[in-house]
């Protein structure tokens, strides 16, 4: 069975380069067989990987596995727009949600607007629920993960991540790694020390887009906008959340997010070179 703790150990060894099956094999201790039958889940459920196969229908046939880096991730115009925006962007203020939430088919998606984050907020009780749901691999986009430390009365968001962790759910997560956030960054790696399955891969990369990608079928965003101080606009700060629950859109945002987690700097070399610079 491929759970989640031999998925990332394939994943991060064909990362280096590209492997032939019994390299992986020898690494994973599993047979070949095992090891074609894992390729084979992981290229058609999670699409990390891509396999290619030499001298096919000899006895000579090698079998090669090597990271899936899409350069195709947008399949329409809307799309393609959508991804230069994010792909470019770096502050918040360079992308809006809405302009994802827009195209989603009304059946769909959802929206809440609040006035503040409290205890009782509607958007923090459906986050909960939705982060409980996930059953293989959650991605996120993050700025610097400051949302682990949210605790009103039971809710409790580090918790709730810990609890995915320690049920063997893959975690892999886009945000800076940068001295504002090193503290939420340990705090969120000591969870593979604590389990030991180091399911949580946390890379760097700056971007405009705040999203949690459950399983690559349902999308929660989150969207704030600030009062611009001008006659007849916005006079108040406001909290947008929007879930989609969309297959194709998933599908897309989670291409993205691989697109870009493939070609970002891994949280460990960061960190080493950040903490030199606070010893």
């Amino acid at each position: 069975m491929l759970d989640n703790q031999i998925l990332q150990k394939i994943e991060k060894f064909v990362s280096v380069e590209p492997r032939s099956i019994n390299e992986i094999a020898n690494y994973v201790g599993k047979n070949w067989r095992t090891v074609d039958r894992y390729l084979k889940e992981i290229e058609e459920e999670y699409k990390t990987i891509c396999t290619k196969t030499f001298r096919g229908g000899t006895r000579g046939a090698l079998k090669i596995a090597y990271t899936n880096n899409p350069e195709k991730v947008s399949e329409t115009k809307f799309q393609e727009e959508l991804e230069k925006q994010i792909i470019d962007g770096k502050k918040k203020g360079d992308f809006f949600a809405f302009d994802i939430f827009q195209h989603v088919d009304e059946k769909n998606k959802i929206a809440i607007v609040e006035n503040e984050i409290n205890e009782n907020s509607r958007n923090l009780k459906e986050l909960i629920e939705i982060l409980n749901s996930t059953k293989k691999e959650l991605k996120l986009f993050s700025g610097n993960i400051s949302w682990i430390n949210l605790k009103k009365g039971k809710i409790d968001l580090f918790q709730t991540l810990e609890k995915l962790v320690r049920n063997g759910i893959k975690v892999k997560i886009l945000c800076r790694v940068d001295l504002d956030g090193i503290e939420n960054i340990r705090k969120v790696l000591s969870l593979n020390y604590k389990y030991g399955k180091e399911l949580i891969e946390i890379r760097h990369k700056e971007h405009p887009i705040r999203a949690f990608v459950i399983d690559d079928n349902s999308i929660r965003l989150k969207e704030i906008r600030e009062p611009t101080g001008k006659i007849k606009e916005l006079d108040k700060k406001i909290f947008i959340f929007y879930t989609i629950k969309d297959k194709t859109w998933a599908g897309w945002l989670g291409r993205l997010f691989t697109k870009m987690f493939n070609t970002s700097v891994g949280s460990e070399k960061r960190l080493n070179e950040l903490e030199k610079l606070i010893k």
